[in-house]
């Protein structure tokens, strides 16, 4: 699986959310900010401290940072998301967000919320806090729709890869039994 916000990874993001129209996230995030309620806004992100090799040639990098320095643009335009590498910081946005790749990973898991990150100092942001939180929510939507976490969207693009029969099993895990591919534990009683 491709590294997190790596160039294949992106890619592989793109792939999986061209056809997931977001319109009805973004109207309601549209609620608390004036430049989320036109339905057009970008949200750069800049990381810090990845893994060696994943920076886009001509990335420049971080002086205060061990690791690669990534700078991505998410861009919601007509319900739609787009995310894009811009290495050289051309590409204008509403709010942009510092942080360290292992918390950009964290939050993106949805281990780390991101507004205790941003109390705790882990996240600087430039621009307007409000496009911020509209994109997370927009993000999270992403999520729900699709079912999985966003680091996870690679596994989406690997769909006809072998299976490895010499994988461990783990004979205490829970079976689901259900047709749902929705539900994830035991059926509740009665059904």
């Amino acid at each position: 699986m491709p590294p997190y916000l790596s160039p294949e990874w992106v890619q592989a993001f793109n792939d999986a959310l061209a056809g997931l129209d977001l319109s009805d996230a973004v109207a309601a995030a549209g609620a608390a900010s004036l430049t989320v309620a036109q339905g057009t806004f970008r949200v750069a992100q800049v990381v810090t401290g990845g893994p060696e090799g994943l920076a886009a040639p001509g990335a420049a990098a971080s002086p205060d940072s061990d690791g690669a320095t990534v700078r991505t643009v998410l861009t919601v335009e007509g319900g739609r998301l787009t995310l894009v590498e811009d290495p050289t910081g051309t590409i204008a946005a509403n709010v942009t967000m510092v942080l360290t790749y292992d918390d950009a990973l964290a939050i993106a898991r949805g281990s780390l919320h991101p507004a205790d990150a941003l109390a705790a100092g882990r996240v600087r942001v430039r621009g307007e806090l409000s496009v911020l939180v509209a994109g997370q929510a927009v993000l999270n939507a992403a999520s729900a729709a699709l079912g999985r976490t966003l680091t996870d969207l690679t596994d989406l693009t690997d769909l006809d890869a072998p299976i490895d029969l010499d994988a461990p099993i783990d004979l205490d895990a829970p079976i689901d039994l259900t047709e749902s591919s929705e539900h994830s534990g035991p059926a509740p009683p009665g059904e």
